[in-house]
């Protein structure tokens, strides 16, 4: 049997308690910015990485609060992890996403995270997919989880 993927994010909310989204680019779908460990690295260090990478947003360690995991599809889990946002993480306008992929039908490299949204805890089900929205509508509230950071 094949160990399952486990990919690590950030939860970062505001001071309203509203989510932090990323759209991801060429799809109809807005995420958490997340992604795949690298050999050896520990969970909450690709949490933070991803969130560079898709973000430019750096957090420290510190401000991380480990949730733990999560079931996210059929093959994969989520290492989630919470935090809040600095008053210099609220304006999204200065997000930028590093990280990019080819495009399908041209090759050309583009980025991973194309637009950045604050989503308030209803919200994330309009926007985000089935596999992102069950976690926060069954076992992690984010109402409750902005009151205990």
């Amino acid at each position: 049997m094949s160990a399952r993927i486990v990919s690590c994010g950030v939860v970062l909310l505001d001071p309203d308690g509203r989510v932090l989204l990323a759209h991801a680019t060429e799809t109809s779908h807005w995420d958490i910015p997340k992604g795949q460990g690298e050999e050896g690295e520990a969970p909450h260090v690709t949490a933070l990485r991803e969130m560079v990478e898709e973000t430019s947003y750096a957090i420290e360690a510190e401000r991380l609060k480990d949730l733990g995991l999560f079931v996210y599809r059929r093959d994969k889990d989520l290492h989630l992890f919470a935090a809040p946002a600095s008053v210099s993480e609220l304006d999204l306008s200065t997000c930028t996403c590093t990280s990019l992929f080819p495009r399908r039908f041209d090759g050309k490299m583009i980025p991973e995270m194309g637009a950045y949204r604050w989503a308030a805890p209803h919200e994330v089900e309009r926007y985000a997919s089935r596999s992102l929205t069950r976690p926060f509508q069954t076992t992690l509230s984010l109402a409750e989880l902005h009151q205990t950071l």
